[in-house]
């Protein structure tokens, strides 16, 4: 058993073996989990939390590594949280984001860590909302989480990130896939990445388009912007950085950070539960309790509904 108050001490302090373990902790569904947890709870909620989603190949890591350069810049703490898809075959995943961000590892300002998603769809792993709750409270400033490359529905970034950028690039089709995506509809900042390549200006007047096409917005709301960059020279992230400046300082103006803080504490609260009662109802199998409801339904007696219902509420009074 680890000493989950020494573990949250040294993690404050910066020490990043404190701070793995307590994602390990997180990761492998520990019985500490609860503990860990409760410690962190009062120390989070100061990071500010930056997704970066798009299609494989658009930078995405190359862009992370960058943006983490520019905050480090700023004397800030960072951390990232680099989510890689797991092998169908081997549950196991390459991690290669740690190799793109291999610059930042001897940065004592800097936390980098790799996790798989163990094939939570979604475009995140299933324990990442903790994994940022344990950066977060482990003092970093900024909390940057890269995303797997994202197809038509994954983009769960949306719901626990403070700002969403979506990243594309020339020459690859994004633009058209956003549309038929929706991915439109998550971005707070829109990269046009590998600027460099022919096509990079066509690309940022297409999505400019239509995220015009798409627009539904009153006086006084956000409209994305579009930035063009080259991640692999460093090429406008200073410019990345001001955009996201800005959206957070909109968000605090409006009260839309807290709205969206709320609103990720919710589903947080929501997944966990559905969690619970998943596993539990899990347990029944082989209990004569579900055995006798689904002889009811069989005999007509009783509809699945009505038995799933009865299910539900036997489960939350025991």
């Amino acid at each position: 058993m680890q000493d989950v108050a020494s573990l949250v001490t040294q993690a404050r302090e910066g020490r990043p073996r404190a701070v793995a373990r307590l994602i390990s902790l997180v990761e492998g569904a520990s019985p500490q989990l609860r503990e860990v947890m409760a410690a962190l709870a009062p120390l989070a909620g100061n990071a500010y939390v930056v997704g970066l989603t798009g299609s494989p190949g658009v930078g995405k890591s190359t862009s992370t590594s960058a943006l983490v350069t520019a905050y480090r810049r700023q004397g800030k703490r960072v951390g990232v949280l680099a989510v890689d898809p797991s092998s169908p075959f081997s549950g196991g995943a390459l991690l290669g984001d740690r190799v793109r961000m291999s610059d930042h590892a001897s940065d004592p300002g800097v936390y980098i860590r790799s996790m798989a998603t163990r094939g939570h769809l979604g475009g995140l792993a299933w324990a990442a909302p903790q994994a940022i709750r344990v950066l977060d409270a482990a003092g970093c400033d900024v909390v940057l989480v890269e995303t797997v490359g994202v197809g038509q529905s994954e983009v769960e970034i949306a719901s626990q990130a403070d700002t969403s950028v979506v990243l594309l690039a020339p020459g690859m089709g994004d633009g058209i896939q956003a549309a038929k995506a929706g991915i439109l509809e998550i971005g707070d900042v829109y990269v046009v990445n590998k600027a460099d390549r022919d096509g990079a200006d066509a690309t940022a007047r297409e999505l400019n388009h239509m995220l015009g096409l798409g627009e539904s917005r009153g006086p006084g709301d956000w409209r994305p912007p579009i930035v063009k960059t080259v991640a692999a020279r460093e090429e406008g992230i200073d410019e990345v950085v001001e955009a996201l400046e800005k959206h957070r300082a909109w968000m605090e103006e409006r009260g839309v950070l807290v709205e969206r803080r709320l609103a990720r504490a919710s589903r947080e609260v929501e997944t966990i539960a559905v969690t619970a009662l998943r596993a539990r109802i899990a347990d029944l199998h082989g209990d004569r309790r579900l055995s006798a409801l689904a002889e009811r339904i069989v005999a007509g007696d009783l509809d699945p509904y009505r038995a799933a219902d009865s299910l539900v509420e036997g489960l939350t009074e025991t």
